[in-house]
């Protein structure tokens, strides 16, 4: 019963959401329906991941789980770009980062650390994760630095975010290099006897054939239900009164990255903390280094180009986040409390953003 309700969800949602904008409801009613339908949306084209990275053999499905498990927040992004949004895209980047860091990581470890009382993983892979969170820190806090001193002008500020935004993909590229081919063994997760096992964890739920497909619709529906609640949030911020980067922030980043939170907290809960840290960290990273970058690419070709100068406020929050999510994953050992404590963060993050 369980399974026929999730896809009657997906498909009932989805016609709602289609329904509602393009016969013109209530923007806010708009708004809600299409953030349910890409939760949904969101779940399914997580799945489909999934299952076409089983048949695609460990290596190329890795890559594949990065590519597409911020699809939801990347084609969010596009279209929001394509409106000439570049501030709540920037919010959205910045709430997707400190989203993953500190509420879905801080949920997981709180989760994991409620049922057992010490989770660890590779250190190894801890501490490289952390470098590069800072050197994603720094690649956003230079060109902030440069413009707001008025050592470069706004022209050249354009230029030296494409130069950044092609160096960040450059890393990530080999990133995925050295984690997956050259250096995979080194950093394998721990293995511990206490990790629970599903007898259906490793198993395919749908042929080659029916996963491609599924992959494939589940990304064209998540551009359309993107499209929808991106068009309804002029309407919705000025109704509630509330600021841009609180909406990209925090509304748009949770609902783009509800399907890994959910995925991440399950993990936890059956031990396997070091999948979950994969999930909060390697997600940031991948905001960072390589979704905002090609943002940058995307919007040059559109003939407006969005530069890399992220506000004070955001520079600031993924700032903190990262501090505090370092200095909690660098020992490969966590718990309940922890996970407590990046939750605060997060919390007085929010209040700050609404307030703004």
């Amino acid at each position: 019963m369980k399974k026929r309700i999730t896809p009657s969800l997906l498909v009932i949602t989805f016609i709602l959401s289609a329904i509602g904008h393009y016969v013109g409801w209530d923007p806010t009613l708009q708004f809600i329906l299409s953030a349910i339908a890409v939760i949904f949306v969101a779940g399914f084209l997580g799945k489909a991941t999934e299952n076409v990275a089983h048949y695609a053999g460990q290596r190329l499905g890795g890559f594949l789980n990065a590519t597409f498990g911020n699809a939801a927040e990347l084609i969010i992004a596009i279209f929001l770009v394509r409106e000439g949004l570049f501030d709540m895209v920037k919010a959205s980047l910045t709430g997707s980062i400190i989203g993953n860091l500190l509420l879905v990581l801080g949920l997981s470890l709180f989760a994991g650390g409620m049922k057992f009382k010490v989770q660890n993983f590779n250190v190894t892979l801890a501490g490289l994760n952390g470098s590069l969170m800072i050197v994603a820190v720094i690649a956003l806090f230079i060109p902030a630095v440069f413009l707001n001193t008025h050592a470069i002008t706004a022209s050249e500020t354009t230029t030296l975010s494409l130069v950044v935004a092609g160096i960040l993909i450059f890393a990530y590229i080999a990133w995925l290099l050295f984690s997956m081919i050259t250096h995979k063994k080194y950093l394998a997760d721990v293995a511990d006897a206490s990790q629970e096992e599903l007898a259906h964890e490793h198993v395919a739920h749908w042929s080659k054939r029916k996963s491609i497909v599924f992959l494939i619709l589940a990304t064209v529906m998540v551009a359309f239900v993107s499209e929808w609640m991106v068009g309804t949030l002029d309407s919705v911020t000025a109704r509630f009164g509330l600021s841009e980067i609180f909406v990209g922030a925090f509304l748009v980043a949770i609902i783009g990255n509800a399907a890994e939170h959910s995925a991440a907290i399950m993990l936890a809960m059956k031990n396997k903390i070091g999948a979950s840290v994969e999930i909060a960290v390697g997600s940031s990273l991948q905001i960072a280094l390589f979704v905002a970058p090609v943002l940058i690419f995307i919007s040059y070709f559109t003939g407006n180009t969005m530069d890399i100068v992220f506000t004070t406020i955001e520079l600031v929050a993924i700032g903190v986040s990262v501090f505090i999510a370092k200095s909690i994953i660098q020992d490969g050992s966590t718990n309940w409390y922890e996970g407590l404590l990046l939750l605060v963060i997060y919390v007085i993050l929010g209040v700050s953003f609404y307030l703004v």
